[in-house]
């Protein structure tokens, strides 16, 4: 049986399969997405003890904020 191994891992989270996968990713980059890779590669980076205390809460507040906020008009819609 053959083992299906990413061809990369980003942010420790999100699989790759080939380099094209990178440009399809590239290529349909939207708010969301870019929202949704951004919060990735924050949480990526302060589970390896980047940031400081102070940096992290701030960053922890922002990404609620924007969660938040990219709700609220689906909500209503």
């Amino acid at each position: 049986m053959q083992e299906n191994n990413p061809y990369a891992v980003l942010f420790g989270s999100i699989e790759l399969h080939s380099e094209e996968h990178i440009d399809l990713i590239l290529g349909v980059m939207d708010k969301e997405h870019a929202n949704y890779y951004l919060v990735e590669a924050v949480r990526y980076a302060y589970q390896r003890g980047l940031y400081s205390f102070a940096e992290a809460e701030i960053i922890s507040k922002s990404i609620r904020t924007l969660s938040k906020t990219e709700e609220l008009p689906k909500e209503g819609g």
